[in-house]
């Protein structure tokens, strides 16, 4: 924990007492701040209380009378409307910062790498922080990804925090300069909670804001968004800046040809490795993320060498194109945080006989983001709120099942991978929806399938890693 000695006997408020708000609390009261807490769900207030925060409702009169009011990060600020604890905040001018704040505050001396994205942070931030460990640094993960930021140790001589975050935990950063600030990609995510697309775009190039000039910006330029955002930085120059790519050369980046890692930052076009066989990323989209976390790396002071070096050891996560099993020649994988169109398309992309389940409860209609992925789909199984809708987007396009739930989804899906004998068929939970209609979370979801598939019969086989580190010139085009 990083006790927070900022507010010592004074009255801080804490609204929503989860994983995060509750370590908010923790690291508050351990630096001597006095801790107002509130949660509408009555086991979180015991919880809270058991913890010695004082827990009550935030009135006027408790705001009026705190430092500062720390929301968790769901927490409404402006749309579709604040809620009602920010807005009394507000008008008592009293400060609403979040818990990222509180620790960029707290260890001014530590070194920050900060990861965001619509698709793909936490690979890249679990993957940074694989090859800042292997190389011997003191890199410690958390924020959006993991531990809460508050429950991470407190720094050392050399200690990095690699910090995935949110839009929401971005719009509630006011100080923090990230050594390095990763931004992959950018699609439509949130836009209730933002306003629309031009507020979720402006939360995320927060990331940025505070950068100096010896500070670095990774910044992908695979989607229109994104690339526009790497062209801005540039024209500004106000902290060096790292495209990366998936798709292509890119002058003065990393970038991914054929599965070749290309690292260009010093102008040399190196190829540094082959991702193709490394398992725990495939496809396209992880060839992005991979880029993402080597550039960042390389601007954290490792050697390129070393970095492509630890690429294969990297175990992955689970719930993001997890391999579960390989059952009678039957791959099984569980990308139950895919939430989105954008990244159930990016898994889709992988496989070229794949058994789809998707369904769940809809952020919005957005199937059409999903047309240009199906070539590979045998068959899609249906399942919770979104399944009309799907139904109605992909009939006549691939063929469909209402399977309903996920256990007759998965019982349907192994069945016809083994019955239609395609070549290297693949079981594959990548919902594109939410999951509240049917389990607490996507890992509860993504649990909830691996444990169905953990229960299927059949014999069990696998496969192992490879990366080849390679040396060939690749020539990168220019990107500005």
């Amino acid at each position: 924990m990083v006790p927070i000695t900022a507010f010592k006997d004074q009255t801080v408020a804490v609204l929503g007492l989860g994983r995060s708000g509750l370590a908010t609390a923790a690291a508050l009261l351990a630096g001597g701040a006095r801790v107002v807490g509130w949660d509408d769900a009555e086991a979180r207030r015991k919880a809270a209380s058991s913890r010695n925060v004082t827990v009550a409702p935030l009135t006027a009169e408790v705001i009026a009378g705190a430092r500062c009011l720390v929301p968790s990060p769901g927490i409404p600020l402006h749309h579709p409307a604040p809620h009602p604890a920010v807005a009394l905040a507000r008008t008592a001018r009293i400060d609403v910062i979040g818990d990222i704040e509180l620790l960029a505050q707290a260890a001014p001396s530590a070194r920050f790498a900060a990861v965001t994205g619509t698709n793909g942070k936490s690979t890249v931030t679990a993957l940074l922080g694989h090859i800042l460990r292997a190389a011997g640094h003191d890199a410690l993960t958390g924020g959006n990804l993991g531990l809460p930021a508050l429950s991470l140790a407190p720094p050392g001589a050399g200690t990095v925090y690699v910090l995935e975050l949110s839009s929401y935990q971005l719009d509630l950063t006011a100080t923090l300069a990230p050594e390095v600030a990763v931004l992959i990609n950018i699609s439509p995510d949130h836009l209730d909670r933002h306003g629309g697309m031009d507020g979720y775009v402006a939360a995320k190039k927060r990331i940025f804001a505070r950068q100096r000039s010896d500070q670095a910006a990774v910044v992908g330029v695979d989607d229109p968004i994104a690339a526009a955002i790497c062209r801005e930085l540039r024209q500004r120059g106000q902290q060096r800046v790292i495209p990366i790519s998936a798709t292509g050369p890119v002058a003065g980046g990393v970038f991914a040809v054929d599965g070749r890692l290309i690292d260009d930052t010093e102008g040399r076009g190196e190829a540094v490795a082959n991702l193709a066989p490394i398992v725990t990323l495939p496809g396209m989209h992880n060839w992005q993320n991979a880029a993402a976390a080597f550039a960042a790396a390389r601007a954290l002071g490792v050697a390129p060498g070393r970095a492509a070096q630890d690429l294969p050891g990297y175990p992955g996560l689970a719930h993001r194109m997890e391999l579960v099993a390989v059952i009678d020649g039957v791959r099984y994988v569980n990308d139950s945080k895919a939430t989105n169109a954008a990244a159930a398309g990016q898994a889709l992309a992988c496989y070229d006989s794949v058994y789809w389940i998707v369904g769940g409860r809809a952020k919005q209609d957005e199937w059409e983001a999903l047309a240009l992925h199906l070539d590979g789909v045998a068959r899609a199984f249906l399942i919770g709120e979104a399944s009309e809708r799907l139904a109605t987007a992909l009939t006549g396009r691939v063929p469909v099942e209402r399977s309903g739930n996920l256990a007759t989804a998965v019982a349907q899906a192994s069945s016809a991978a083994l019955d239609e004998g395609r070549a290297d068929p693949v079981v594959l939970l990548s919902p594109a929806c939410a999951s509240f209609d049917q389990f607490a979370d996507f890992e509860a979801r993504g649990a909830a399938f691996r444990t169905l598939v953990e229960a299927l019969p059949g014999a069990r086989g696998g496969g192992g890693t490879e990366a080849v580190a390679t040396s060939a010139p690749v020539r990168a085009e220019a990107f500005l």
